[in-house]
């Protein structure tokens, strides 16, 4: 496209008529947009002209453009507002909340749960009764009295107060009773034994694995170090979200007043606070809310507000994309309460419960409906576009619950989209000038695996100049949501969606190029450039060039199904072990071993998510976190480069990263992971979860050290600088330990560790003085630590057996003086004394 200036003057043209046919139409919102887009247009073309005549007269006729822009705007909103349906009167109400009572029985009654349903079908009856009473309207009356009736009805033959002239419905089919007219007082006589919903459920537990159908490999129970680790994440910003288990699909959402929620309002925004005049019920908006319209939830409905969670409305997007895509419910199986057939339902009631993926485990949120309302009626949270439409705007309230409220600083999709859906995120950084950046084959994977749903895809611009925004319609650091990827005769093409549902690309293939849209790639794509122009709902095509010349980041959710197994393990790593950087020494780094059957082959995708419990890590996050990947046999790991790691990771301040290792028949079956940090400076949560497509086993690396002594004190000084073995007249002056094991075994394991100025190279020498048993196959003369080290050195001794040993701690060279720390760790009792 040409950016000079008169080209700008006539897409200024265009704009402005396409602004006053729609104007005068009627069609205000779509002539507010054009008005906005000719000023848009007319005041770039004035930043670019030096003639002074002419951009002052181009800012003139853009300022009345948005002076009419606002008036329509305004005007549509009074009509919105005029428009309004009428709230529920209390009587539409009791009879939805008798409406919901009874279904929900009904779903009990299915299930088998007799006394569960006996309760509900009574608390049905005895509502129905008494709005009918209260009830002017005739219609109204008979509605709730034939409710009443067919509940009470139920409920006595379920109690055996009538007659069993039916046979019991199975499972698999609805709950149809034949119904008698029975005398209203009755509903008085029936006696009701409520029972506790853990009776009749499932017996509450914890679960290792994310998804279903993925197998465990290994104890399914947590360890009390685990529970403690998931009690004290179970706090986040200041409330708590306890693990959700099988019991709380027991969880009751019929109360006897509107539900509200203990926890409070959520904090809004500033740009919410700035419009706000109430906390409204759906039912004080809406004349016939729902949690979903239609049969499937649609991606275009998606509309972002005022709050700041571009990422998260954008992950909302992708998955209602999913779930129209296949059929198969994603994030509306998140919302409680639902039907019998695992469908979400509105609530008159007004208690909902989330379930959502955060510090490693699916956690119970719940919240109540109060949505936050502007002074025009307008929702001031993200909404659907289907009037009455609940599930989007109830969603985001539990996930601003959690994050702190609606004063949400941001995230990214990787978080929003595991948080909602377990799926296992991954980051995809766009970096054309590094050389294994592979542009094309990135791009056949989005292509293939988006058309077999496998993964869920959001895209982030990065940083951009205003102009530069400006020119091309994108918003900077901002989420899209990916909905589509095409390659037509070559042509790598993606539609986005903004969550904002307006504000489009306005460069190569967007509905404004003339240029690139063939009639053939019309066809095939379906798409309209000049109806597209019409009105601008945030939906454009985009080319993959643009794409990695204008955007930051890919962000990647995998759906788990591509494996078969699973498992986790939940930690802590306090502040206070080992040192603050791993420059030199990862020995005291949790570390765990992953080990694979001999011949299996697969991939293994291992995850580590750091717990977070307060809304100032994501605004300023400070913890660098990442995977190392170690050929060493499942044993612990000292120095972090030698040898280097099999897979080094990168050190990100997301709470999520993924690393993936490809299993075939040569590679290795055992493998040391090291969790590490760019510079520990507080105590962590984390889990760390493995899928593979083969069996394996992940398990901590333990210490089998239960006794230590220390020597802190230790010297080369003088004549007890003798330096390494290579200088036999010397090196017997070095300071000398003598160690003792008090063992009754030969299979000791000892370990050594000695510090001493990182200018020198330093090591250690074990001789042995004297073994209990001479004939045990681990007695030795003499072991060294290998090769001399800068400033530190470790040495593994294992199959020690008890006896004395003399420790001989030297730098390589003779007089090189310095203080040096000896630390001996063993699995049995030892004694230490100094000789030399």
């Amino acid at each position: 496209m040409s950016w000079n200036t008169q080209g700008l003057m006539e897409d200024a043209v265009m704009s402005s008529t396409r602004a006053i046919h729609f104007d005068r139409e009627g069609q205000l919102e779509v002539a507010a947009f054009y008005y906005k887009e000719a000023a848009r247009i007319l005041e770039f073309a004035a930043s670019e002209s030096e003639d002074t005549v002419s951009r002052e007269s181009w800012l003139k006729k853009a300022d009345e453009y948005k002076g009419r822009a606002l008036a329509l705007e305004e005007t549509q909103e009074r009509q919105k507002v005029a428009a309004q349906v009428t709230p529920q009167s209390e009587t539409q109400k009791s009879l939805y909340k008798c409406k919901f009572l009874f279904r929900q029985a009904l779903d009990e009654d299915e299930a088998g749960n007799t006394d569960e349903a006996v309760d509900l079908y009574t608390q049905a009856v005895e509502l129905a009764l008494s709005m009918k009473e209260k009830a002017d309207d005739e219609q109204q009356q008979e509605k709730l009295r034939s409710l009443a009736t067919d509940a009470l009805e139920r409920a006595e033959k379920l109690r055996g107060i009538l007659p069993k002239t039916e046979e019991k419905a199975s499972p698999s089919s609805p709950v149809q009773p034949k119904l008698s007219p029975v005398a209203e007082n009755t509903a008085a006589n029936i006696t009701v034994r409520a029972t506790a919903a853990s009776a009749s459920r499932v017996k509450p537990q914890l679960h290792r694995g994310s998804s279903a159908h993925l197998k465990v490999t290994g104890q399914d129970t947590y360890t009390k170090e685990e529970k403690l680790v998931l009690l004290q994440t179970s706090k986040i910003n200041g409330k708590e979200y306890v693990p959700f288990m099988s019991v709380d699909l027991g969880e009751r959402f019929q109360l006897t007043i509107p539900f509200t929620d203990r926890d409070g309002e959520l904090a809004l925004s500033p740009k919410q606070r700035r419009d706000f005049s109430r906390w409204a019920r759906p039912d004080e908006i809406f004349s016939e809310p729902k949690m979903v319209i239609g049969q499937q939830v649609d991606s275009f409905s998606i509309k972002q507000t005022v709050v700041s969670d571009c990422s998260f409305v954008a992950s909302l997007a992708v998955s209602a994309r999913y779930e129209r895509q296949t059929g198969r419910h994603l994030v509306t199986s998140i919302i409680f309460p639902q039907n019998s057939r695992k469908q979400p339902v509105y609530n008159p009631f007004g208690k909902y419960m989330v379930k959502l993926h955060i510090n490693g485990v699916p956690r119970k949120v719940i919240i109540d409906d109060l949505l936050p309302v502007g002074r025009h009626g307008e929702l001031l949270c993200s909404y659907s576009t289907n009037r009455g439409e609940l599930w989007i705007s109830l969603l985001e309230k539990a996930y601003m619950k959690v994050m702190g409220g609606y004063d949400f600083p941001g995230s990214n999709s990787n978080i929003d989209l595991h948080a909602l859906t377990g799926w296992i995120p991954e980051r995809m950084a766009i970096r054309t000038s590094e050389p294994d950046f592979n542009a094309d084959s990135l791009y056949e994977t989005l292509l293939r695996q988006l058309d077999l749903n496998n993964v869920l895809v959001t895209v982030a611009t990065g940083e951009m100049s205003d102009a530069e925004a400006d020119r091309t319609g994108l918003v900077p650091t901002h989420a899209y949501a990916v909905l589509d990827i095409k390659k037509v005769n070559g042509v790598k093409l993606v539609q986005l969606k903004n969550p904002w549902s307006h504000v489009r690309w306005r460069g190569n293939y967007s509905e404004l190029d003339t240029k690139h849209w063939t009639p053939e790639l019309r066809r095939t794509l379906n798409f309209d450039p000049n109806s597209a122009a019409m009105f601008d709902n945030g939906v454009f095509w985009i080319d993959y060039d643009s794409i990695l010349r204008f955007y930051d980041v890919f962000y990647l959710n995998w759906n788990p199904g591509l494996f078969r197994c699973t498992y986790c393990i939940h930690q802590s790593w306090n502040a206070g072990t080992g040192p603050v950087k791993d420059a030199y020494n990862i020995g005291e780094n949790p570390q765990f071993c992953l080990k694979l059957d001999a011949g299996v082959t697969g991939d293994v995708w291992i995850l580590l998510t750091r717990h977070i419990t307060q809304i100032q890590d994501f605004k300023e996050n400070r913890e660098y976190i990442t995977v190392l990947v170690y050929k060493n046999e499942g044993r612990r790991v000292y120095y972090p480069s030698d040898p280097a790691p099999y897979i080094d990771g990168v050190r990100i301040n997301s709470p999520h990263y993924l690393c993936k290792l490809k299993i075939q028949e040569n590679s290795s079956r055992r493998y040391t992971l090291v969790i590490s940090q760019y510079e520990k400076m507080h105590t962590i949560n984390y889990t760390l979860r493995a899928y593979a497509s083969c069996p394996f086993s992940l398990s901590k690396i333990g210490s089998p050290y239960q006794h230590t002594q220390k020597v802190t004190d230790g010297k080369w000084e003088g004549a007890t600088a003798g330096g390494c073995g290579n200088h036999p007249a010397t090196y017997p002056n070095n300071p000398t330990y003598q160690m003792r094991l008090d063992s009754s075994h030969n299979n000791n394991q000892i370990l050594l560790d000695l510090k001493g100025p990182k200018k020198y190279q330093i090591g250690l020498d074990v001789v042995c003085v004297t073994a209990n048993d001479q004939n045990a196959p681990g007695v030795f003369r003499k072991k060294s630590s290998g090769p001399f080290r800068s400033g530190f050195v470790v040495m593994e001794m294992d199959d020690v057996p008890a006896g004395t040993y003399n420790i001989i701690p030297s730098t390589f060279l003779p007089c090189q003086e310095g203080p040096f720390f000896l630390t001996i760790k063993s699995s049995c009792p030892i004694s230490l004394t100094r000789l030399r």
